[in-house]
């Protein structure tokens, strides 16, 4: 059963390139785009959804200008689904959660990420994991950190430590594993993707850039994967 997909939103800058276009209106095409994935993804009773949306390497590296414009376009998003009750989130009945170290995004930002979770918090048909300013590697330190808490208020004992505590410690506690992750743009990687929980998903790399993906391509991705045969290891 195909209950998480993870998503890499790659391709948003190289296909504003190919077009002569400023790279930000790449990202901009990219949200777009991203609202017709969620509802292909509810269309086909995909319980999670996690879209990498912003690296921490990203806020660490890109132009001021254009990382600017990248989280106005989240907090513009962010209003749609506060003010508009026709959002597919809300036509979906989808839990929206930020997860990353979302705590150096700009406050008005954070604010606005609050409401919708807040907002959405009771919605349980779908849920939506906004990956921003996230870094899997990042993700497991904070896990680490919030064990060894445990561990100095005699919560938790070092025997006590397995896969399952480091597991109920990372931002997606409560949710599968993902079972098929796609990555858009060409990339043949992970790039610091929920590398914890993706140890036995199963990987779809598909070459178009992430504003010209169809519904076809995501369907198609959805059928490689259930041809597959899952080890997990064996």
């Amino acid at each position: 059963m195909l209950r998480h997909v993870g998503i890499i939103m790659d391709g948003n800058r190289r296909f504003a390139k190919r077009l002569m276009k400023k790279p930000w209106m790449g990202h901009k095409w990219g949200l777009e785009k991203a609202r017709e994935v969620l509802q292909w993804a509810c269309e086909a009773n995909i319980k999670y959804l996690t879209a990498y949306t912003l690296s921490l390497e990203n806020v660490r590296s890109r132009p001021k200008r254009e990382l600017a414009l990248i989280l106005s376009y989240i907090e513009n998003e962010a209003d749609e689904i506060l003010k508009n009750k026709d959002h597919n989130v809300h036509k979906f009945n989808v839990h929206v959660r930020f997860i990353g170290r979302t705590h150096i995004l700009p406050g008005s930002l954070q604010k606005k990420m609050r409401a919708v979770e807040k907002l959405t918090e009771k919605y349980n048909k779908h849920v939506l994991n906004i990956a921003i300013a996230y870094g899997g590697q990042q993700e497991i330190v904070d896990a680490t950190k919030r064990i060894l808490s445990k561990g100095l208020e005699g919560v938790i004992r070092p025997s006590d430590i397995n896969e399952d505590i480091i597991k109920q410690n990372l931002y997606t506690n409560g949710q599968p594993f993902p079972d098929l992750i796609i990555r858009t743009g060409g990339e043949k990687r992970l790039s610091n993707f929920m590398p914890f929980q993706s140890a036995y998903a199963e990987l779809i790399f598909l070459d178009k850039k992430w504003p010209e993906i169809s519904k076809t391509d995501f369907t198609n991705a959805i059928k490689e994967f259930e041809k597959r045969q899952r080890r997990f290891g064996e």
